[in-house]
């Protein structure tokens, strides 16, 4: 049993974890990485493998039973896969998953597989190679899609697509993606584009889920999927007959925050209590003191009690200078 319960002062228990353990990317995604000149962490600024499992090890004994590991991408940071099997290795974890772009997924995928990992976020924002090259800046759509046919082949379930919805760049694709749900047992997750820093997508005005949702309406009725304990913030469904499922995610139309269960790690060693807040916990510093679990414990604590209950209610406000890249998603 868990020490010590990660509830916040609003009752809500927090039993997910998202890692960041890198803030380097392959890609320049117009809403995520932009095009422009950005400072990366230096190495030594970076949480180290053996870090990152005693935190994790630590947020599992104060009861997190959900990790996901982001980025940047962190297939691109050596060694991932190795900590990754120790990562599943640790007692009390009900699930572990991978977000990932999708470059590197084919050549990795046995090694994934091997470390115990079976789900898997992929983005996935078209269908289109010179599309795919203009949201990204390169030119691997074809290897984003055979990365995620062998992944396939592979048994990996859940595949969740994520696409970030933008007025003027992909919105003609809406029902393309979301036809993927009757070809396969993908589920299609559509994310309202948040405005978090500096990016590069056009300004065409926001496109939100119920545009979204009356547009690919048109392939047949929504049916709604029972949500799960540890289901994250999408509200699931399916169409009739279909393999796959369709989930929205709408952090600036309708706030999830009443129902929000996550902490980041980041990839410089900060507790972030919310993607959309500048305040955070150093966990680092005292861990490469050499302080006792005791002590990291509070850091936990201290986060959670500073959770805010939501984030405010006109996005187009914040003034956070970070790209999502360097938050971890």
């Amino acid at each position: 049993m868990p020490e010590d319960q990660l509830i916040d002062r609003y009752k809500r228990h927090l039993n997910y974890l998202r890692i960041s353990i890198t803030d380097r990317c392959n890609l320049r995604c117009i809403y995520c990485n932009p095009r422009l000149p950005g400072k990366k962490l230096q190495h030594k600024e970076v949480l180290r493998y053996e870090e990152i499992l005693r935190i994790a090890r630590l947020s599992v004994r104060l009861g997190i039973n959900k990790i996901r590991v982001t980025g940047g991408e962190p297939l691109v940071r050596q060694g991932c896969c190795e900590f990754l099997e120790k990562l599943a290795a640790i007692d009390g974890l009900d699930d572990i998953s991978l977000t990932t772009n999708g470059i590197l997924l084919k050549p990795h995928i046995d090694t994934l597989l091997s470390a115990g990992i079976k789900r898997l976020n992929i983005s996935l924002d078209t269908l289109k190679p010179e599309k795919y090259q203009q949201i990204t800046g390169y030119d691997g759509f074809d290897q984003v899609w055979e990365g995620i046919q062998r992944a396939l082949e592979k048994g990996f379930h859940p595949i969740k697509l994520n696409a970030v919805a933008i007025n003027g760049v992909n919105d003609d694709e809406l029902t393309q993606l979301a036809e993927l749900s009757f070809q396969y047992p993908f589920h299609i997750r559509f994310i309202e584009l948040m405005p978090i820093g500096k990016t590069a997508a056009p300004g065409a005005g926001p496109l939100l889920i119920p545009e979204i949702k009356k547009r690919i309406q048109t392939l047949g009725n929504l049916i709604p999927i029972r949500r799960t304990i540890n289901d994250g913030p999408a509200m699931r469904y399916k169409f009739k007959d279909a393999m796959g499922e369709i989930g929205f995610i709408s952090p600036v139309s309708n706030h999830f925050c009443s129902e929000c269960n996550r902490l980041r790690l980041t990839a410089d060693g900060h507790i972030l209590n919310c993607l959309l807040s500048d305040v955070c916990e150093d966990i680092k510093a005292p861990l490469r003191l050499g302080l006792l679990d005791d002590d990291l414990k509070s850091v936990f604590l201290k986060a959670v009690a500073r959770k805010p209950f939501q984030h405010p209610e006109n996005l187009t406000l914040l003034t956070q200078p970070e790209p999502m890249v360097s938050i971890g998603g």
